[in-house]
């Protein structure tokens, strides 16, 4: 466990708008710093970062977080490793609390292990790079592959000799455990230790940070088998979480709009040498909802690319299946296949960048590919047909929880069947999303806030203001006193922190919508406003508040009492009382 303290002083430490310019390049917007925001395809700037409050927020997809939430959703980073990295830059370290010795003992050992195996990969890594230089014959295939020496830098591409033992030359103990658990070499029954990659071009595969996680090797000579050979899974390398190319090509599919998914290491390097330089590629795996959750982080536009051959269909459909959990409403699947000759590295060479992108502007959308795909062999022209279509169709639907998409799809489904969506839906037991629908069309409006809202807005920017007795303000158990209580109380302990800090702070005992409602508000707020004067304002009226209801309650309390059993205190009490109101 990581302190909370030391958490908050590291959001006061950290600066956001270095943090988000070093991957997202900000320019000065007023008091605040404006991009087009990383997490959605657009063509004018909605994303904000405050330098004052020490948070982002976009206007049009609402994104929005802290420092630690920027490395969690951009860099794919857990809410450890944002917290250790951010703690890096700033020159802290990261305690730690609540463990015992043997959980402590394992964490440094973890650590241990995969710093020893990033190092390990990396220094393999350069060795291969050195190799390619000195192979005539390795270079010859990447220049007959029409590859330049620029385009194999970018990529770090290198060469495995051929060999039993050529990794030995570099490291030293060629028995270490971490070669074998890195993936780098190999035990034979009989205990005898090979190189895992022999004679092959070598392609490093790279995590979100740009650290080599693994590699992917093809072979040059094409009578050798497996033709593409990967890593195995490591405790640094999932390959139903990684794409092969995508820390290389951040920037050009946020540029483009769209990213390319392709099925090989060549076909991304080959597309990049022709000015496609937004493709990636799955690790030898069907594409998985980590994937496109990942890419939907890049850009709302995904581009499946397959050869057209049998092999290239049925990866297709796996891909179409596998993505349906991660769809949302704003994400926008295409299918394109190449006729049965061609893969992408073939079909670019032979006709260029324009060619190859005017097809994917062609591309099938998702839905039109399911439907072309279930309708396929199917004449939907008896009533067994149309049974067969609609049980085909069934768990399709049932996958697809984007409300929009899920009504699209029930409509053509039942339209081709000729059903009503109404009979489909009875049929298969589908649930209704036409409320859920509602919810996410819904258009967010700023009502006007609530006094206690207003209060907790001018205690965030100005925290030194707080007092104990303001806690008085939130005497119920309401949602807005709860959060009232818990601002007051984090202002408190942290009088000079930003309020980056204090919604930490706040977040794990407010409902996530209302906090959601305080930092959008945040966001739109006017620095130039006097944060004091506005907060006097706001305690005047929370106090007038305040009194009214004690003024209520005392006057319940008496009007219980028939009026001859009321003392004269009482009776004075009620007739001031009830003269005020």
């Amino acid at each position: 466990m990581i302190p909370e303290s030391f958490i908050q002083d590291l959001l006061n430490r950290v600066d956001i708008v270095d943090v988000i310019d070093k991957s997202v390049p900000l320019k000065k917007a007023g008091a605040n710093y404006s991009a087009c925001c990383p997490f959605h395809n657009e063509k004018s700037p909605s994303f904000t970062v405050s330098p004052t409050k020490q948070f982002y927020h976009c206007f049009g997809c609402g994104a929005h977080g802290t420092a630690i939430g920027f490395l969690m959703e951009y860099a794919g980073l857990s809410f450890v490793e944002a917290i250790h990295d951010l703690a890096k830059n700033v020159g802290m370290i990261v305690p730690q609390q609540d463990s015992t010795p043997a959980s402590r003992e394992a964490d440094a050992t973890n650590k241990t292990i995969k710093l020893g195996l990033q190092e390990t990969l990396q220094q393999a890594a350069n060795y291969y790079k050195s190799e390619l230089k000195k192979s005539e014959r390795a270079i010859e295939y990447l220049k007959g592959r029409g590859l330049s020496g620029v385009i194999a830098a970018k990529f770090q591409i290198g060469y495995a000799p051929a060999g039993w033992q050529n990794l030995q030359s570099i490291f030293a103990n060629y028995d270490n455990d971490a070669l074998q658990t890195a993936g780098l070499v190999v035990e034979n029954e009989q205990g005898r230790r090979y190189d895992r990659f022999r004679d092959r071009i070598m392609f490093p595969i790279h995590d979100q940070k740009g650290q080599v996680i693994g590699f992917g090797g093809r072979v040059i000579n094409p009578e050798d088998t497996p033709k593409y050979y990967n890593s195995p899974e490591t405790p640094l390398f999932q390959k139903g979480h990684e794409l092969y190319g995508l820390f290389v090509a951040r920037r050009a599919i946020r540029d483009a709009g769209r990213v390319l998914v392709v099925e090989g290491y060549m076909d991304v390097v080959a597309l990049a040498q022709y000015g496609i330089e937004y493709a990636v590629a799955a690790l030898g795996t069907a594409t998985t909802p980590f994937h496109i959750t990942k890419l939907m982080r890049q850009t709302d536009e995904i581009v499946f690319c397959f050869d057209g051959d049998n092999a290239g269909r049925t990866a297709a459909w796996r891909a179409a299946m596998n993505a349906l959990p991660a769809l949302t409403d704003g994400l926008k699947l295409r299918f394109l296949f190449l006729p049965k000759e061609h893969d992408p590295d073939s079909y670019v060479r032979e006709f260029g960048k324009e060619k190859f992108e005017l097809e994917m502007q062609n591309a099938m959308p998702l839905s039109q590919y399911i439907i072309a795909h279930l309708s396929e062999k199917n004449p939907l022209n008896a009533q067994e047909d149309l049974i067969k279509f609609v049980q085909d169709a069934a768990p399709i639907l049932l996958e697809i929880k984007a409300p929009l998409s899920a009504l699209y799809m029930r409509k053509k489904i039942a339209e081709l069947a000729g059903l009503t969506v109404e009979a489909l839906e009875h049929k298969l037991k589908l649930p209704n999303p036409n409320k859920t629908s509602a919810k996410a069309t819904q258009k967010q409006s700023r009502a006007p806030l609530s006094i206690e809202k207003r209060f907790v807005l001018m205690l965030m920017m100005q925290p030194s203001l707080a007092r104990p007795e303001h806690l008085n303000f939130g005497h119920g158990f309401s949602e807005q006193d709860i959060l009232i209580k818990a601002a007051v109380n984090a202002a408190l302990l942290q009088p000079q922190s930003k309020p980056a800090a204090l919604l930490h702070t706040i977040e794990p005992l407010v409902e996530p919508r209302l906090l959601r409602e305080i930092q959008r508000e945040l966001q739109l707020l006017d620095e130039s406003l006097d944060f004091k004067l506005e907060f006097t304002g706001a305690c005047t009226q929370l106090m007038e508040s305040l009194q009214q209801k004690r003024d209520d309650s005392m006057l319940d309390a008496v009007k219980e009492k028939p009026f001859s059993a009321l003392s004269d205190q009482e009776r004075e009490m009620l007739k001031s009382l009830t003269a005020k109101k």
